[in-house]
């Protein structure tokens, strides 16, 4: 099996051991995404709302970089610190989608890394 490893400079560098995608056998793999912004690799924690709105720009850039668009996602994991920020966080996600939603689940976490109140991860078809 051949993997291509996703790479864009629109998005955040991975601040571990991981990629930002992977691509293996037409399906692209997505690492979760929290609210840095690539540019200057500021925090964008105002708001839940700012910080979901970076969070999907960050998976745009690594959907576009790998040629592909929310429109293919397959799944998607929501993490959040408290679910008291779902409704907030679905308005802002469910916008980024037009004709198909994938399937979904949204979970609740103790912590998220340099202290996100949301990240998400997706699976998406090239």
């Amino acid at each position: 099996m051949q993997l291509t490893t996703i790479k864009t400079n629109l998005a955040p560098a991975p601040i571990g051991p991981y990629s930002q995608a992977v691509v293996a056998n037409g399906i692209l793999y997505v690492s979760g995404q929290i609210p840095l912004d690539p540019a200057d690799g500021s925090f964008k924690n105002d708001n839940i709302e700012a910080e979901t709105i970076q969070v999907m720009k960050n998976l745009k850039a690594i959907l576009e970089d790998a040629g592909t668009t929310f429109d293919k996602a397959i799944k998607t994991t929501i993490f959040l610190t408290d679910m008291a920020l779902f409704a907030q966080v679905n308005e802002i996600y469910g916008s980024y989608f037009s004709t198909h939603f994938p399937a979904r689940e949204t979970v609740a976490v103790k912590g998220l890394p340099k202290g996100a109140n949301v990240e998400i991860s997706m699976i998406v078809a090239i």
